[in-house]
Parts: C-alpha cells; sequence; structure tokens
C-alpha cells in the first residue's frame, strides 16, 4: 500500500518533485506540466478529469519525505530477502529482465513507459536461459549490460575501420604529392642541364673565335688588315643566339675592331686601298689610306 501512494499515476514510477491539485491528487511536476501541454481547454485532474488553475500547484513536502522512506524500506526488504540486486531508480528489487533492452528492471519499472511494451521475463528465467544458449544477459554483479558491451564493440570497430579508411586516403594522397614533386625536380634538372648545354656551345664558340683572332694577330699587318676586311668583327661570326639585343651591340664593333686594328700597323709602313665591301660606309673604291 505505501509503495502505491508513492507511485505517481502518470508514469507509475516514484513521484518527482510530487505536487498536489486542488482536487486532492498528486502527481510529479513535469508530468502534470506535461499532460497539460499544448492543451487549448481548461486544465484537469488526469485522474478525477475536475477542472483546477494550472498555477495552483502546492508542492507536497510530506509526500516527498514519505517516498523516501518507502526508498528505504524496499531497499531494506531487497537486502534482507537476498535478492540479486536493486533498482538504482527506484529503490526496488530486480526481479524481471527486459529482453528488448536486455537489462534487469524492478517491478515499477515494469509499469513505466520505458518497458510497458516490451517483453519482461523473470530475472533467473532468463540467466538459465541465455547460459543455457551460451550468451550471458547482465546479471547485477557484471560491470554493463550485454546490449551496452555490444553496442561499444560495434562503435569500436567502426572507429578502427573509419581511421584504416582514412590513413589509407592519406597515404594516397601522400605518394601522389610526392610523385608530383618529382616530376617537378625531373623537369628543372632537364631544363638546367639544356641551359648549361647551350652555353657550353657558346663558350666553344667565343673560345674558337678569340683563338682565331689570336692567331690572326700574328699573321703580317698586310694579311691581318685584309682579314679585317673580310669581316671578322661581324656579328654573324658570334654564331647563334646573338642575333638580339647582343648581337646588335656585337655589331657596332666592326668598325671600332678595324680601327682597332689599324693601330696595331707601325706608322707609315703600309698604304691600304679600303674598297666598298668594306664596314666602313665613308670609303670608296681605290682610295687609299696611308698611315701615318
Amino acid at each position: 500500500i505505501l509503495q502505491e501512494e508513492a507511485t505517481c499515476p502518470v508514469c507509475l514510477e516514484y513521484f518527482t518533485e510530487p505536487v498536489t491539485l486542488d482536487c486532492g491528487h498528486n502527481f510529479c511536476r513535469a508530468c502534470i506540466a506535461q499532460c497539460w501541454e499544448g492543451s487549448d481547454t481548461a486544465a484537469s485532474c488526469p485522474q478525477c478529469r475536475e477542472t483546477v488553475q494550472q498555477r495552483n500547484l502546492r508542492p507536497n513536502r510530506q509526500l516527498a519525505n514519505v517516498i523516501e522512506i518507502a526508498k528505504q524500506l524496499s531497499l531494506q526488504a531487497a537486502k534482507g530477502t537476498g535478492e540479486d540486486g536493486v533498482c538504482g531508480k527506484h529503490q526496488e528489487a530486480l526481479k524481471l529482465f527486459c529482453e528488448e533492452d536486455q537489462t534487469p528492471i524492478c517491478v515499477i519499472c515494469r509499469e513505466s513507459r520505458a518497458h510497458r511494451t516490451h517483453t519482461v521475463v523473470p530475472i533467473q528465467e532468463a540467466a538459465q536461459e541465455h547460459k543455457d544458449s551460451g550468451v550471458h544477459p547482465y546479471v547485477p554483479d557484471q560491470p554493463l549490460p550485454y546490449f551496452i558491451q555490444k553496442q561499444t564493440q560495434t562503435e569500436r570497430q567502426k572507429i578502427v575501420s573509419e581511421f584504416q579508411q582514412l590513413r589509407q586516403f592519406l597515404e594516397e594522397q601522400e605518394r601522389l604529392l610526392l610523385a608530383q614533386l618529382e616530376k617537378l625536380d625531373e623537369e628543372i634538372v632537364r631544363i638546367q642541364n639544356e641551359n648549361v648545354s647551350k652555353l657550353s656551345e657558346q663558350i666553344s664558340h667565343l673560345s674558337e673565335l678569340i683563338s682565331e683572332l689570336e692567331g690572326k694577330c700574328q699573321k703580317p699587318a698586310s694579311e691581318f688588315l685584309q682579314d679585317c676586311g673580310a669581316g671578322i668583327w661581324a656579328c654573324h661570326c658570334w654564331g647563334p643566339g646573338y642575333h638580339s639585343a647582343q648581337g646588335s651591340s656585337l655589331c657596332g664593333m666592326s668598325w671600332r675592331g678595324r680601327s682597332w686594328c689599324l693601330s696595331l700597323v707601325p706608322r707609315g709602313q703600309i698604304s691600304i686601298a679600303l674598297h666598298m665591301g668594306t664596314s666602313c660606309p665613308s670609303e670608296h673604291r681605290g682610295q687609299g689610306v696611308n698611315l701615318p
């Protein structure tokens, strides 16, 4: 009887913050608020249907004290009868086993909304059945319900699988990026080799030209000046790749080069006739040049 008086008629569990309506019936504060939520009609008692004032909810402290006493008595009774465990919510003996949730429950839990539609069997019967099948359900001496252990194992496998996929993706991206960098390095080396090869060819050509000029400087003055008139200082002598700004600047060396050639000849020793084919535009055929 004490247990019935301490149970809310809405949730069928021990009262939580019990309040009393004008009609005298008691409910959990949260339960009565949920019953009246969204109702367009006047508030009424869920038990006797009498119209009441919503704001007139009186806390029932005496009932709250009775509930605490009922919980203590239920706990002592369970310990005295040697029950395997006590419901942490209702302080009742765990005598039943919920097949859907795979967890032991008390008789109050059985009538609650959470388990009202579930299949429930006596806990000893469920334990024996699971022992025979090789699957052990949760009993009070086990740390976690079986279904929770199964769920955590599934989540663990899922996390491991997702991180394995992430590692594979990152490794693949790493390989692709490293391959791109390797191709870029090869391209840079190729371009450098081409530039070095071109520069080597130009240096070789210039070295040959310098050697040729040095050789011509060792010739007699008349032969040396004839070679100067043959256009040895022309820009085309510098080979491919010099027909740009460098080539145009070197073309201007033709006449200056010839003047330098003339300066090497001793004064008053030779008279030279410069022809139209030479580089100086002021020279005429048959015009003699006497060196002072």
